[in-house]
């Protein structure tokens, strides 16, 4: 009996230090590639799986050279995405007063090749089909949890009548009157006006609101405009 008591309490004790070894080997190879073991919702310039110990979600994040951020939040340039040129453009004086969530009613995206063809078909139909000189939107977030750019920061948009000239406006791809964007588009769209913030592109003391409050619209969906109204700012 007491053979067999010491036998169990040694093989415990092997596997105890196997799976704390496991875990210190596996991340120490995600750190040897320059990652970091974080969960995947977090933003990444690119993830590989495998390297890390734990839990599926938890992946070796290893940024791209030339990954370009805003803050924490992953950005996709133009040239990223593929972006025409503007015919028209037109800078505004920043930092603004508003920041506007809208959606697109559209598709909703969940890798960066979608989103990018995304981007161009909205791009394509706002300077196609409505005349406009660019595609509407200051920024355009996917559930991928990137922000990819449209108009970008001190230029005017052409998403919320009568304050364009004095607002930003970010729209989630999607439709959102019966479902939210999962959680890495709602925390990098959150991200993305923290950095406006803090680069100065949006004042500290912004107001955040939906398209629908300004206009008659369903925008930016009743679940995400419900969701928006716990921001920080919202009013």
């Amino acid at each position: 009996m007491f053979c067999l008591v010491s036998w169990k309490i040694a093989m415990r004790t092997v596997f105890i230090i196997l799976s704390f070894v496991a875990a210190v080997y596996a991340d120490t190879q995600c750190v040897a590639v320059g990652g970091t073991c974080q969960e995947d919702h977090q933003p990444c310039g690119a993830y590989q799986s495998g390297l890390c110990d734990g839990a599926a979600n938890r992946k070796c994040c290893v940024p791209s050279a030339s990954a370009t951020y805003c803050g924490l939040v992953r950005l996709i340039t133009r040239a990223e995405w593929g972006a025409r040129p503007p015919t028209a453009r037109s800078t505004i004086p920043t930092p603004v007063d508003f920041t506007f969530i809208h959606h697109t009613v559209g598709n909703r995206c969940f890798d960066q090749s979608t989103c990018s063809a995304q981007m161009r078909n909205i791009q394509g139909y706002h300077m196609d089909a409505n005349g406009w000189g660019d595609i509407g939107y200051s920024y355009c977030i996917g559930e991928d949890g990137y922000a990819y750019e449209g108009r970008g920061w001190g230029v005017e948009g052409a998403h919320t009548y009568n304050y364009n000239r004095v607002s930003h406006g970010i729209s989630y791809f999607g439709n959102f009157n019966n479902a939210l964007p999962n959680e890495k588009a709602l925390n990098a769209g959150q991200q993305l006006i923290d950095c406006g913030v803090s680069q100065n592109h949006i004042k500290s003391n912004y107001r955040l609101l939906g398209h629908r409050d300004v206009s008659a619209t369903e925008c930016p969906g009743h679940l995400l405009y419900d969701e928006i109204r716990t921001w920080p700012r919202y009013g």
